[in-house]
């Protein structure tokens, strides 16, 4: 049976990692025009690529670390700090700001797949967490918690898009950026304890 304060602490910094509070409005944003159908199915599509992908990484991650000889306990420094810096951005706002950018440049009829599902909800940093998370604990069990933890999340996701316009006009921009920051704050902390359990393997912290 999955450990109950494993699954907190890795649905937590996933749950951050992704952002649905940060990734609901620019869904909105790109599925204004379609109606309820239309949105239900992006939502949908959007979701299941994304939780494809992040299960791959899970399943054959750290195989191709391995492969190229870089070890669990490097990738959990090198990991920890990647989400150090997103963590930055969440709380600094420009994360946010760059997403918008990012889907301002594009102009797709249907957005599932790029940008929503690559790369803002299965970027860089989920990536990261996903194979940081499976690692946690060896063999088959590490990867099937991982996928767990990671299907209760994508759950949330797709129900923050499936009510995307109720929630925005609830919290409206300054109840978005207060959550953002908030999650930034804790999502600081869970990289630095990503980096100290790495060293710790270093001999570098007790």
């Amino acid at each position: 049976m999955m450990d109950f304060a494993f699954f907190i602490t890795a649905f937590t910094t996933l749950f951050v990692v992704i952002d649905p509070f940060g990734t609901t409005p620019i869904f909105v944003a790109l599925t204004q025009d379609m109606d309820a159908r239309a949105r239900r199915k992006v939502a949908l599509r959007t979701c299941a690529t994304a939780s494809g992908i992040l299960i791959a990484f899970a399943a054959f991650g750290e195989a191709v670390l391995g492969f190229v000889g870089i070890s669990m306990e490097a990738f959990k420094v090198a990991g920890g700090a990647l989400l150090f810096l997103t963590a930055l951005d969440m709380l600094f706002e420009r994360r946010t700001k760059r997403r918008e950018d990012r889907v301002e440049e594009e102009d797709h009829h249907d957005p599932s797949v790029f940008p929503l599902a690559i790369p803002l909800v299965a970027g860089p940093g989920s990536i990261a967490t996903i194979i940081l998370l499976a690692g946690q604990h060896p063999g088959i069990l590490g990867i099937v918690e991982a996928c767990i933890v990671m299907l209760a999340v994508m759950a949330v996701v797709l129900t923050f898009f499936l009510s995307g316009g109720l929630i925005a006009r609830l919290l409206g921009k300054t109840g978005l950026n207060v959550l953002t920051r908030l999650l930034g704050m804790l999502l600081a902390a869970l990289s630095v304890q990503f980096i100290l359990d790495g060293l710790k393997a270093f001999g570098f912290a007790s």
